[in-house]
């Protein structure tokens, strides 16, 4: 176990270090899901992905109560903080305040290293996700055209972290 993100009392909402089976099973659930669909990812580069080792950037596993939910991807070292890479919940999980839960967890992580300031990008096309950062307290901070497709934009979102002197 990674870390426990739920209060005493609420479901068990834990991260823990990604597996195998774990990576084969979300590389194809999340092929199937909108923003990854619509590039189109498949679920052999995404399983390939989830199962890759980067000391960098670990992937871990979202747990509700024992059941695989999702995944997180952190890239620790980028401009300054680090880069959210990867926030997936599987359809059955979303809406539950999970995903709130890991972006708690990725700030104070950053914080606990004293980073100036947490990253994270979302297609431009997925509304739900920018807003979902929004509501986080992230800000837009730069489109740019056409990395992962040519006619989609990444929107860039940073949010700078203060700290009282």
């Amino acid at each position: 176990m990674i870390a426990v993100l739920s209060a005493p009392g609420q479901p068990h909402i834990a991260l823990a270090p990604m597996t195998i089976d774990a990576g084969f099973t979300l590389g194809h659930a999340f092929a199937t899901m909108d923003p990854w669909a619509r590039y189109p990812f498949t679920s052999e580069g995404l399983t390939g992905y989830f199962n890759a080792v980067e000391a960098d950037a670990p992937r871990l596993t979202i747990q509700r109560d024992g059941e695989l939910a999702g995944a997180i991807v952190v890239r620790r070292t980028w401009m300054r903080g680090p880069y959210l890479q990867f926030l997936g919940l599987l359809p059955k999980y979303q809406s539950h305040g999970i995903g709130r839960l890991a972006m708690t967890w990725f700030e104070e992580t950053a914080r606990a290293r004293a980073e100036r300031n947490i990253w994270v990008a979302a297609s431009d096309f997925n509304h739900d996700a920018l807003r979902f950062y929004e509501q986080n307290g992230f800000e837009r901070a730069a489109t740019l055209d056409g990395v992962a497709h040519d006619n989609i934009a990444e929107v860039l979102l940073r949010k700078r972290l203060t700290y009282k002197k």
